[in-house]
């Protein structure tokens, strides 16, 4: 490319069944400001956009209209489609790609091979929240005191087999990654505090009784670890059967199944923490006292270990679980300075002590030694961990990308393959999940069966388990069965930019050239919710794919905005419930796409909250109109002279709007244009054309229809899109005058102005012809004058 580039991206839209509403539209308006302005600045712009159109809302719909979700789908792209371009989005359309599309999916499925060939895809068991209603697995925060947030359906946790995605493969690189990044800082914070890196130790304590067998903990306060009284388990932990005594067994076992229909969230979210001792012990590692082991519902299985050291005299959950349950407190941390406090935890650095060979140590110093003394004893050592956790990949509904992975059929012994069909009810079969094999990349895509019920059910297995024809499948004159799960809706959005630079590409993904005239993305427009999860998974796949050469740049995207939230009238979040929505159409069909632009970039900063009031739309419609009628009378009247007033205030706000644009401080560029149109106007036929000729240039970021409607108007056949951007005389910006309070025994009694360099004499002269300065001396005699030029003057009398 001969010209500088510019790469500026939506986070693209989910195109629902209600269309947008007047939020939607602000951050698609913002990027193009943006992509106009670099346009008419010299730049090369790629602006493109697309649908996020597969995910669980979509099928939903589909189920209760009794329709498919390929047709829902592709008439609500259609809508979408056609909103956006009444607004004049600037688009580059022939780029415009559906994460639905045959050929996407192709792609989508080839970058998941990637990922399993590099041992980053993999099956495991994992303990999952299971609604048989819904026919789903849920999130964490789809649970609700054991019931779905969606129906108030029963919800059990069970072990279900899930492809996970080893995403904490990537911590340290993900965490480093940011750095440089020029994204807001609370996103940074988020994205830090979700990977979650910590520096500890790893403690192993043996079980009395079952030799062999030990518990790990992890801990940031090895310091801490003289001061345990006792160990806590996850109801899940797998050694917790094993653990419990006879006496304590029923109450354990009861326990546990009480604590199995709780999310992790609300487990770990509810106030008070309950647990049950289990009858067993641990061996402490260093002292050899015996430990007593119980359960609780606030230590996780699928978190960190599945089991963690209780230090009540140091740590405030365990302190409270201590005194609810009468356990025993050892003092082993002291402050530096001051008495120690028993009536709570004592959780801050301090000096040890009642620690053996370690007392005496700053914590600091102290968590050193007790990790090398773990490690010399072969009991535990220094270990990094994170909050962040494999993706787990797998979703038990229809419309999602099938994950390209078969598996191997099993019969009884004797049984040949030829002889028998699993497609068949009463078939027995076996499905050797423990035997992936990938889908060869020349097979790509693989298709989503067309099914009249796509339904879920209450097999765990998903949907796709009901469609046989589809699942089995002979080669080689062997049966295989096709994976039923489907990817969740982030692996379409993981990837798409790639695939706007390229998307006429049947060959690959995109190529190396594009890659490298374009990437990374320059400005990456959307919501603050996605601030964790869309993001971090994106850069995961991105940093894989970086590390395979695909593309040469580290990280996807350099600059980062969230645009804030529009809320209804009523200062809520928009929805149906609520009856705040405002359709969009309503506000084009009355007053026009640009001045429903307009509007959303001048009702205040980008990235605030914003609540929506449609009155306000006529003032933005009144200022279109003075915009209009000034440029329609400069050309009537063909003036060419200007004022040095009026050639002042163009290249001011030139320059205003330039470095407003270039700050993204839309409301204020729009706010200096308001005022030069007034001064425009005030000239009445005395409009100059060439300032008329810049107005129609500064106001089409913004209001693009009407900048083009002036420019023809004054003359000019072609497209003003790519025309130069308006040039300021940096000169012609500074005044030349300076306006400055006069005061009287330090009160202020006028105002003068005067040049910038003028002196004392010729301010006190002009501030003399102020009738209130004079008042104020009349009969006076002057004491004194503090004159700072082009600041200060104050005459003591």
């Amino acid at each position: 490319m001969d010209k500088p580039k510019k790469y500026v991206l939506d986070m693209f839209p989910y195109p629902s069944g209600a269309g947008l509403h007047v939020g939607h539209p602000e951050g698609y308006t913002a990027s193009d400001v943006m992509a106009r302005y670099w346009r008419m600045k010299g730049y090369d712009v790629l602006h493109p956009i697309g649908w996020d159109s597969f995910g669980l809302p979509a099928e939903q719909f589909a189920i209760n209209t009794g329709a498919q979700p390929a047709d829902t789908t592709a008439k609500n792209i259609a809508n979408f489609k056609r909103q956006l371009k009444m607004l004049g989005f600037s688009y580059d359309w022939d780029r415009e790609v559906a994460t639905t599309d045959i050929d996407y999916v192709k792609w989508t499925q080839w970058i998941f091979l990637q990922l399993y060939k590099k041992g980053l895809a993999s099956q495991s068991e994992v303990s999952v929240n299971w609604c048989p209603a819904l026919g789903t697995v849920l999130a964490n925060e789809e649970v609700i005191n054991g019931l779905s947030e969606r129906g108030d359906h029963p919800v059990v946790r069970l072990p279900l087999r899930q492809w996970q995605l080893k995403i904490t493969d990537y911590a340290d690189r993900l965490e480093a990654g940011l750095e440089g990044l020029d994204w807001p800082s609370g996103t940074l914070t988020a994205q830090k505090q979700w990977i979650g890196k910590s520096e500890g130790c790893n403690i192993d304590f043996e079980v009395e009784g079952l030799e062999g067998e030990k518990i790990t903990v992890f801990t940031t306060r090895a310091d801490t670890l003289m001061g345990v009284t006792y160990v806590t388990l996850a109801p899940e932990h797998p050694l917790v059967s094993a653990v419990t005594s006879d006496e304590q067994k029923a109450e354990v076992e009861a326990y546990v199944t009480e604590t199995s229909s709780r999310s992790d969230l609300d487990r770990t979210a509810a106030k008070e923490k309950t647990g049950v001792f289990t009858g067993g012990y641990a061996v402490h590692p260093i002292s050899g006292e015996k430990v007593p082991i119980w359960i609780g519902d606030y230590v996780l299985g699928s978190y960190g270990t599945g089991a963690v050291m209780a230090v009540p005299a140091h740590d405030e959950r365990d302190f409270e679980f201590a005194a609810k349950y009468g356990l025993d407190l050892k003092w082993v941390v002291e402050p530096k300075k001051g008495e120690l406090s028993k009536d709570e935890a004592f959780t801050a650095p301090g000096v040890a002590t009642n620690s053996g060979e370690f007392d005496g140590m700053a914590t600091a110093k102290c968590k050193k030694a007790v990790t090398k003394k773990l490690k010399s004893i072969e009991k535990g050592g220094p270990k990094i961990t994170y909050k962040l956790r494999d993706w787990t990949f797998s979703r038990q509904r229809y419309w999602g990308e099938p994950i390209p992975i078969y598996f191997p059929v099993d019969f009884a012994d004797g049984v040949e393959h030829g002889d028998v069909d699993p497609r068949e009810d009463g078939c027995d079969h076996t499905i050797r999940y423990d035997q992936p094999i990938p889908v060869d990349e020349s097979e790509l895509p693989l298709k989503l069966p067309v099914m009249e019920d796509f339904k879920p059910g209450d097999d765990p297995a998903g949907c796709l388990a009901r469609a046989r024809d589809w699942r089995y499948f002979q080669k080689d004159g062997k049966w295989y069965a096709r994976e039923t799960n489907t990817m969740p809706q982030w692996a379409g959005s993981c990837w798409y930019y790639f695939r706007f630079l390229d998307p006429k590409n049947f060959e690959e993904a995109f190529s190396k050239k594009v890659d490298e005239q374009w990437m990374p993305v320059d400005l990456y427009v959307g919501g603050a919710e996605h601030a964790v999860l869309h993001l971090l998974y994106a850069r995961f796949w991105h940093q894989v794919l970086f590390d395979l050469g695909y593309t040469t740049h580290p990280e996807p995207f350099q600059k980062l905005v969230h645009q804030g939230m529009i809320l209804g009238s009523d200062g809520e979040k928009m929805s149906k419930s609520r009856g705040n929505v405002v359709n969009p159409d309503d506000i084009v069909n009355d007053q026009g796409g640009d001045a429903l632009r307009m509007y959303e970039m001048f009702m205040g900063p980008l990235e605030a909250v914003k609540p929506w009031q449609t009155e306000q739309v006529a003032g933005i419609v009144r200022f279109q109109n003075k915009v209009y009628n000034v440029v329609k009378s400069a050309v009537e009247n063909k003036c060419t002279d200007m004022d040095e007033e009026t050639t002042k205030m163009m290249h001011k706000t030139m320059k205003k709007v330039t470095e407003d644009i270039d700050s993204m401080s839309f409301n204020t560029a729009i706010s200096a244009l308001m005022v030069y149109v007034n001064h425009l106007q005030s000239l009445k036929d005395k409009a100059p054309v060439e300032a008329a000729e810049n107005l129609a240039l500064m106001i089409s970021p913004f209001g693009p229809h009407l900048g083009e409607e002036c420019w023809n108007m004054l003359g000019h056949e072609e497209s003003l899109a790519y025309h130069p951007w308006v040039e300021y005389d940096e000169e012609l910006c500074v005044d030349n005058t300076v306006t400055m309070g006069v005061q009287v025994n330090g009160k202020v009694r006028g105002e003068i102005e005067i040049p910038k360099d003028a002196d004392q004499e010729l301010a006190m002269g002009e501030a003399m012809k102020q009738s209130r300065v004079a008042a104020q001396l009349d009969g006076k005699d002057v004491k004194k004058i503090i004159f700072v030029p082009g600041r200060i003057l104050n005459i003591v009398a």
